[in-house]
């Protein structure tokens, strides 16, 4: 009956990622109008997510050391995993889908991979616990989840695709849950390697993909309200630190 909770939570933390249709029922201009939007509010996101969330967790079961080399470790891997994607996809330095979308899935794939041990860890605990924690999840998912969606469109994907692998990225809760659930005895040794290395991936993919993006906006307005809402971003982080409990 635990087993059933904790994959139904994780099953409805999957379907967080259907925020996304509302994005697929604006016109085209309109979502061009905020993409830019979404972009500035995702990197804040993902830096405030991995130095507020990530490495904090990391750091109570890892010596710093360790932690900080792992981090290092995913920045490595997320760069050379974009290298790889740009040899792959991209033809006389022209790419129709950009690199980073890849990155983002990865990335975004790790981070509800490790949500769902969460979850799973947290229901073995008990009942009550893993309610929380998976509202805690909930919380900071919904708005991570459109940035991503935000990520995807604007870097090449149609919008049915976007919606579509960002899905399948999110199911990895359910993989993480069973996990979780079946080797929670292990789990801390687990995530002291895959919290700050996916916390490595995330501030690659902020600082070295989304920011310059940020920076190529031309429009002084557009560039302040990115600008505010990376910051929103990171305070959201802030806010879910200190309110969320996760």
């Amino acid at each position: 009956m635990v087993l059933v909770w904790a994959i139904s939570a994780s099953i409805i933390v999957s379907l967080i990622s259907f925020v996304g249709i509302f994005a697929l029922l604006l016109k085209g201009d309109m979502l061009n109008e905020i993409l830019i939007v979404l972009i500035g509010f995702s990197a804040g996101g993902l830096i405030g997510g991995a130095f507020l969330h990530l490495l904090p967790e990391a750091l109570e079961h890892s010596t710093e050391v360790r932690t900080f080399s792992f981090t290092i470790i995913g920045f490595i891997a997320f760069f050379i995993l974009e290298r790889y994607f740009y040899w792959r996809h991209c033809h006389e330095e022209k790419c129709d889908i950009h690199t980073f979308t890849y990155l983002s899935l990865v990335g975004d794939g790790i981070h509800n991979f490790i949500d769902g041990l969460i979850i799973g860890t947290s229901f073995m605990v008990g009942i009550k616990v893993g309610i929380i924690a998976t509202l805690a999840i909930v919380m900071h998912e919904i708005p991570q989840e459109l940035g991503d969606f935000g990520i995807l469109i604007y870097g090449g994907f149609s919008r049915f695709k976007a919606f579509f692998y960002n899905f399948l990225s999110a199911l990895t809760a359910v993989i993480g849950t069973i996990v979780g659930y079946y080797f929670s005895s292990k789990v801390s040794d687990l995530s002291s390697f895959i919290l700050p290395f996916a916390a490595g991936g995330f501030i690659y993919i902020a600082s070295c993909d989304l920011v310059p993006e940020l920076h190529k906006q031309k429009n002084a307005h557009k560039a302040n309200v990115s600008l505010l809402f990376f910051i929103l971003g990171i305070l959201l982080m802030v806010w879910l630190k200190t309110f969320g409990g996760h």
